[in-house]
């Protein structure tokens, strides 16, 4: 035990800055899939993904839905010039719309915009209730048929490199004291009422994410018949983060999108 106390003042501080100060992926990290060439495609092109994220109309128009995309990179190997994984650690979006894209050049889409788009409520009211509270927010996480990949990543949040709580964020069990609920898996039947249960007690206001492309749109589960095939199938969600799973920067940035610490995000 000792031994930790020469050791942290030899290596100083590790904590991550973000988010005052950006937080930058290694090279070669597969944060999401870009269409780089969104010229017109074949369409067969549709069929290499195997959740359906691919979509080509009848006039070769190409589109790739982040919410279903579970970054196996099958379209990347089979179309390198049209498709290719971002360096990217932001990948949440007030909508679900805002993760359908329709194609952009490589390297671009890197830097905070505005979208356009229908805010909840809940956004300006957690705002305000997170300053009434000295920045304090209570997050309850609930998992309704992951496969246990989301899980580590948000259980890293509250490790000493993350540390989310030094944004005021707090981990409860108690949903009557949660004001964001964090929902991971595609909501499987017997996980639907436990899930509804959850949000009816939480108090007002209250903001959900979905976490993982499971939770966005079901992702390899979305067409059986044992899953509502999201969470927005249940109940509304305020702000989606795909991946499979979403890095732990990723879901930091979707709390401080819910809670209304930021009025920008990335478009898709």
């Amino acid at each position: 035990m000792l031994a930790w106390i020469p050791r942290g003042l030899r290596k100083g501080r590790i904590t991550t800055g973000y988010p005052r100060r950006p937080e930058h992926p290694p090279a070669g990290f597969q944060g999401q899939v870009v269409v780089r060439d969104a010229g017109t495609a074949p369409r067969e092109l549709a069929e290499l993904c195997p959740t359906g994220a691919i979509e080509v109309d009848a006039a070769g128009r190409l589109s790739l839905d982040r919410g279903r995309c579970i970054l196996c990179g099958a379209c990347i190997r089979a179309d390198p010039g049209r498709f290719a994984f971002a360096e990217r650690y932001e990948t949440g979006a007030r909508t679900r719309v805002a993760l359908i894209g329709h194609g952009q050049v490589e390297g671009e889409g890197h830097g905070q915009v505005e979208v356009e788009g229908t805010v909840s409520p809940h956004h300006v009211s957690l705002g305000e209730q997170a300053r009434a509270l000295r920045r304090s927010i209570h997050v309850r996480h609930i998992d309704t048929g992951s496969d246990g990949a989301e899980e580590w990543e948000i259980q890293a949040l509250w490790n000493p490199y993350y540390d989310i709580q030094r944004l005021g964020f707090f981990l409860t069990a108690a949903p009557r004291h949660a004001d964001i609920l964090l929902v991971t898996g595609p909501v499987t039947r017997a996980m639907r009422e436990p899930l509804e249960r959850t949000w009816e007690v939480m108090p007002a206001p209250k903001a959900l994410i979905a976490v993982g492309t499971d939770a966005c749109s079901g992702g390899l589960s979305a067409r059986g018949p044992l899953t509502a095939g999201g969470v927005d199938a249940v109940l509304p969600a305020d702000v989606y983060v795909p991946g499979s799973p979403p890095s732990p920067i990723a879901i930091m940035h979707a709390l401080l999108l819910a809670a209304g610490r930021l009025r920008r995000e990335l478009a898709p």
